[in-house]
This record gives structure tokens, sequence and C-alpha cells, in this order.
């Protein structure tokens, strides 16, 4: 497994899976949620309706992961992954977040794809500070190193996010 770290859109990266930072329901939202939901067209939004509600408004719980096809994407899928709303730290966010990674790279060993592309989970509306976000991020995935032939990719939206990134990866 290698891990890099780009600055680009997520949409337009050809790989095995993007990593989609939904919420719950998995309708759509704003963010990398609703480009990727934009970019992929409106079939996304019909496969995701099709997963069926573990609990009213709740198809994805926080810290798990689904996939449907990457639809119009360059992508072949999108796993979709729920990251913690930031309460403080101590409402056990660090978990929920390492579980999103441990569950995203756990789907994509099951269906055997060798590249994914992550966005910076919960560090958008979510509030989840950028560097101890990019820090759990890191851990996680380097965790996989020697388990999985797996490609994984930061992908970060603005220079902010790849030298928190960065920063993270330095210290591994």
């Amino acid at each position: 497994m290698s891990i890099e770290i780009i600055r680009a859109d997520i949409t337009r990266l050809t790989v095995d899976a993007i990593v989609n930072a939904a919420n719950n329901p998995l309708l759509g939202g704003g963010g990398v949620d609703g480009a990727i939901h934009r970019a992929a067209g409106p079939r996304l939004l019909e496969a995701c309706r099709a997963i069926p509600e573990i609990r009213p408004g709740v198809r994805c719980p926080t810290g798990e992961a689904v996939v449907t096809p990457g639809f119009d994407l360059p992508a072949k899928f999108i796993i979709h992954t729920v990251g913690p709303v930031w309460r403080g730290g101590t409402q056990g966010e660090p978990e929920l977040l390492a579980s999103c990674y441990a569950n995203s790279i756990r789907l994509a060993h099951e269906h055997d794809l060798t590249s994914v592309a992550f966005p910076s989970i919960s560090t958008g509306v979510y509030g989840y500070p950028i560097d101890r976000a990019a820090e759990v991020a890191l851990n996680e995935c380097s965790a996989y190193l020697d388990s999985f032939d797996l490609r994984i990719i930061f992908c970060c939206f603005n220079e902010e996010s790849e030298a928190a990134h960065r920063a993270a990866l330095s210290m591994l």
C-alpha cells in the first residue's frame, strides 16, 4: 500500500473509488458531498435512496461506510462514509473518524480495489480541526500499509488541508 497527498478536485480523479464525506441519509448535501452528487449525476441519488434506512433518516451511521457505483464519475465506485461532528473531541470523535477510514479501506479491499481517494472527512461543516483530522486519517490508513495492496490518495481541497496532511504524514 502507498499513501499520496495531492491537491485536486476529487470528482475528476481516475481511481477505483473516491470516498464521499456523506451525511447519514446519503441524499447529498454541501461541500464534497454535494460536489460528488452533482458530478456523479442523478443515478447516484437513486442508488442512495435504494439503500435501506437503518432507522428513520439514517442509511449510514456515523463511522460506517457503504458503496455505490461511480456513475458519471471517472471513479468506478463511491465509498460513502459519515464522519463525526466535532464536539470538542470528548464525544468519541477520534474513534469515529478512524472508523470512517478503516471501514472505507475494508470496503475497498472487499471489492478488490487498487486505488482509493479520500477527502478530508469531517473538516468542513462538521467542524473537525484539520490538523487533528489529518493525524487521525494518516495514522489509521498507515496501519494498513502492510496488509493490503492499495494506493491511498488524500485529495486535499485547499492549501491548509494539504499542509496538514503532509505534516501528519511526516510524523509517521
